[in-house]
């Protein structure tokens, strides 16, 4: 078996610690990932950092509400559990313009 990471970068406009958690724990569940358990800092005044430990390997988000934007990463070494998880992101990015 050879050794294959996924990996999936995108900058997000949502920057509400509830709703990317909420959203992303989800999409996580959905797409079959094993979500082992997470980590999260919440920042003062503003900023929100969380990641995922997967089975699989690992999700992580970072805010930057200043400039009203957030980076996430997902690295898996699954493609068909990462091509759903950005297909399932994708779309709810789509529906929340």
């Amino acid at each position: 078996m050879e050794a294959v990471i996924y990996n999936h970068k995108i900058w997000l406009k949502e920057t509400k610690p509830d709703t990317l958690f909420e959203k992303l724990n989800n999409l996580l569940y959905t797409s079959g990932y094993t979500v082992i358990g997470h980590l999260d800092k919440h920042f003062e005044p503003y900023g929100y950092t969380c990641v995922w430990l997967l089975a699989e390997s690992h999700l992580a988000v970072h805010t930057f509400p200043e400039n009203n934007k957030t980076y996430i990463e997902l690295s898996g070494c699954n493609q068909e559990m990462n091509e759903i998880f950005i297909n399932d992101l994708s779309n709810w990015i789509e529906t929340n313009k």
